[in-house]
């Protein structure tokens, strides 16, 4: 496996040097844009496997960029960079679907760290090259939000397609509630914590005709897609 690719959009200029420096001796390959527009246009060329965003750009901010590049993809992730610190932003960030929200000054360790996880915590939905899942009498394809069972097809929405993309890569497995919630709602908190049981509630429904499955709740800890003799 090559270098991990990371898109580092920073207007200032020896801050974004520092970084980028940083991070090349830490083994990442760094595409550095000093603004929002020709961070768009490095993401449009190139391919990349984690975008670090400051939120005050000129041209274009941060999260217009995170939101033109979430219409191009669900699943990169994104860290946001910035000296505002209010929880609004934060939150703005998290809804965008943005992973992670680093304040200035931080330590470029701390940043490190931060990138590490990010990808560790995204790998099993960024890594997984197959979108074609077999789930007992149903074929899930997840590029194109299908569920397909015979003659049946059913569009799903893109949450739908999302937590049962997630359910597939730990079929078997617990899936950990904080992480769906952190990388599908954006924020771990009640009211998305509700609005994601409805949504298994769903799931649940839609294979309701292959008794040989099962979401399961796990109590305290999340969910498990069970495919008995699969």
């Amino acid at each position: 496996m090559g270098k991990h690719k990371i898109l580092l959009v920073e207007d200032d200029p020896n801050l974004g040097f520092l970084i980028q420096e940083n991070l090349e001796m830490q083994g990442y390959a760094v595409k550095l844009c000093r603004d929002g527009e020709a961070g768009l246009s490095a993401y449009q060329e190139e391919s990349f496997d984690l975008c670090l965003l400051d939120v005050m750009l000129p041209k274009k901010d941060g999260f217009v960029l995170a939101t033109e590049i979430r219409g191009h993809s669900q699943r990169i992730p994104i860290i946001f960079l910035t000296a505002k610190s209010l929880k609004e932003d934060r939150i703005e960030g998290f809804k965008l679907g943005g992973d992670d929200y680093i304040t200035k000054p931080f330590s470029l360790e701390e940043l490190v760290l931060r990138i590490q996880a990010v990808l560790k915590r995204s790998a099993g939905v960024v890594d997984s090259t197959t979108n074609c899942h077999e789930i007992g009498k149903y074929i899930f394809d997840y590029e194109s939000q299908t569920l397909r069972q015979g003659e049946k097809l059913h569009k799903l929405t893109a949450k739908e397609a999302e937590l049962l993309k997630l359910l597939c890569v730990h079929k078997n497995n617990v899936l950990d509630r904080q992480i769906a919630l952190k990388q599908i709602w954006g924020e771990d908190n009640y009211f998305n914590g509700r609005s994601m049981d409805v949504f298994i509630s769903k799931l649940r429904k839609y294979l309701s005709e292959d008794r040989n499955i099962e979401i399961k709740n796990i109590h305290g800890k999340g969910f498990k897609l069970i495919i008995r003799g699969g």
